[in-house]
């Protein structure tokens, strides 16, 4: 009997796939994204005790990310990654949709911007640059 078989005939939360799935480290951070809104199914929110079928579409939100997921296989043990991503199929909007934000992000193209207090480095060069003009100005 393979794995997906095996999980197959057993009923499984959607919190403990998700952890099983390696998308998250623990199942209460799997269990605190699904109450947050963070993992939706079919589009609309769910519960952590959602029984996750093969086929259906998860929206998986993680950091800056947003994967899209098909279900392929269900399992109840976390196991090594490549035993993992068997569980889901990535889509390819999915795919194309992160690495085009990767890329904007790596460009800076977000706006993400570095303002507030400046560092160790900044400061000292601030004040070299101020402490530099009042002793010209006193000249």
């Amino acid at each position: 009997m393979t794995l997906a078989q095996q999980a197959n005939d057993e009923k499984i939360r959607l919190d403990k796939w998700l952890w099983a799935a390696r998308f998250f480290k623990t199942r209460a951070l799997a269990k605190a994204a699904i109450e947050g809104g963070k993992v939706q199914c079919r589009g609309e929110r769910c519960k952590p005790s959602k029984e996750p079928k093969v086929g259906e579409e998860l929206t998986i939100r993680q950091g800056f990310d947003e994967k899209t997921v098909v279900i392929t296989a269900l399992s109840q043990q976390r196991r090594g990654a490549p035993e993992a991503q068997l569980l889901y199929r990535e889509t390819e909007e999915s795919l194309e949709r992160r690495e085009r934000a990767a890329s904007l992000r790596k460009a800076g193209a977000l706006g993400m911007t570095t303002e507030g207090r400046p560092s160790k480095k900044q400061r000292r060069q601030i004040h070299r640059f101020w402490g530099d003009a009042d002793q010209r100005s006193m000249d």
